[in-house]
């Protein structure tokens, strides 16, 4: 039996919390004080797009950056970070300072932000999309492995809502098929996979600090890496490197394009301050996703988030699974309902990135680049539907997503969330 979403909810709920990236308040007097401090010195940003020795600004940056990469290296146990000024423009770098371009393939998920199958694209290089695990929304090693081919040259993993990705099965794989690993952290703050944090266990993690990520300050990024040679190469990608290659031994400019990825003095000093707020943050994050998974885990057609054995997830979202079957009415009928009483859930995730128009059609540039160049002609890249089923499935049919469990949401939003969730299941035939 389908019933309407009207037909399941019984009277209408009163509306939870305003939800979602609007309701970021985890700022306040300390970012404050930070652009005070910030205005206060007179310079916004420090940057010098030159090596110039004993100048007031810095081909790396003023102060509020230099302390922030510091900083973020000490909290992540890295050797070096590079800040941006977007997740996307650190996955762009990341791809640069690898050397990644034309002729070669890089495995990235289907089921993420667009970015990530981008940046190969945008130096000529060819994604390739493997599957994901059904249960966590992360790349399957069985997949990736399915894709290999001797164009192969890297595998970009993203830690999908926050679930670290099986990095023991992607780094053996990487490893026997000598590979680069970029992991995608934008949605994994603080995460950990078996005592190490994201993003320090391949050659290059990728942080996000937009607005509506865990920490942030507005829009950034952070590359980091315990490569000297690759955190050079950011570092010159980042700031114009084609025409400020410093040191006279560093001859290695391939794929060093002229860009500016700079980030701001006042971004900075607001990233410094979030990072200190970041495990209290993930710590109610982490409250609240144990108390929704504690009520929901009771409804038989729902099944709630695990993440990975021996991991710590700290969960960008909610991330739920629907089965039709069991609960005898239709995802769309159920979230329907579900909204009607008050709460705010979402079907799916993305659609997967091979249905967009630029890879049905094999063009971004003029004349079919990149997927028209000699280099890449024989690329076995394939873009039909149906190519990765798991990433379909749970779009069109399994997903659902949830928002309340970010600050500044309270453990009694979560009750009555969970309580118009079950209003609605106990009503479903």
């Amino acid at each position: 039996m389908n019933l309407s979403g009207k037909e399941l909810a019984i009277n209408g709920g009163s509306p939870i919390r305003t939800q979602g990236w609007k309701d970021n308040w985890s700022t306040g007097r300390e970012e404050k004080a930070a652009v005070c401090r910030v205005l206060d010195s007179g310079y916004l940003s420090m940057f010098e797009g030159s090596h110039v020795p004993d100048a007031p600004f810095s081909f790396f940056g003023g102060p509020e950056v230099q302390n922030l990469e510091q900083e973020w290296c000490a909290y992540y146990e890295v050797n070096y970070a590079v800040s941006v000024n977007s997740a996307t423009s650190g996955l762009y770098s990341a791809i640069g300072a690898l050397e990644l371009g034309y002729g070669d393939e890089v495995i990235v998920s289907p089921y993420t932000m667009t970015a990530c199958a981008m940046a190969p694209l945008i130096y000529g290089a060819i994604p390739v999309f493997a599957d994901v695990e059904e249960a966590t929304g992360c790349l399957d090693a069985s997949s990736i492995r399915a894709c290999l081919t001797k164009r192969t040259k890297a595998i970009l993993v993203v830690h999908q809502f926050g679930i670290p990705a099986d990095m023991d099965e992607i780094t053996k794989i990487a490893r026997e098929n000598n590979l680069k690993v970029i992991e995608d952290c934008a949605q994994a703050h603080g995460a950990m996979y078996k005592g190490r944090p994201v993003g320090t266990i391949g050659d290059i993690g990728v942080f996000s600090l937009n607005v509506n990520k865990t920490i942030q300050s507005g829009e950034g990024g952070v590359c980091t890496t315990n490569d000297k040679d690759v955190a050079y190469r950011l570092s010159l990608i980042r700031n114009h490197g084609e025409a400020v290659v410093g040191p006279a031994e560093y001859q290695n400019i391939v794929n060093i394009a002229g860009f500016n990825f700079r980030l701001t003095e006042i971004q900075a000093a607001i990233a410094r301050e979030q990072l200190k707020k970041l495990n209290t943050l993930n710590k109610h994050r982490l409250e609240l996703v144990e108390a929704l998974s504690e009520r929901l885990a009771k409804i038989p057609f729902l099944t709630t988030p695990s993440g990975r054995r021996d991991c710590l997830s700290t969960y960008y979202v909610y991330p739920l699974l629907f089965d039709e079957n069991s609960a005898g009415v239709s995802r769309h009928a159920f979230v329907s309902a579900v909204n009607a009483e008050g709460a705010l859930f979402y079907e799916g995730y993305v659609r997967p990135l091979y249905l967009q128009p630029v890879y049905q059609k094999k063009t971004l540039f003029k004349h079919g680049y990149p997927f028209s160049a000699i280099e890449n002609q024989g690329s076995a890249a394939d873009y039909r539907e149906g190519l990765c089923a798991t990433a379909e499935k749970l779009h069109n049919h399994r997903m659902l997503i949830n928002e309340h469990i970010r600050f500044p949401h309270t453990l009694e939003d979560i009750r009555e969330l969970a309580k118009c969730v079950e209003k609605v299941a106990n009503n479903a035939p």
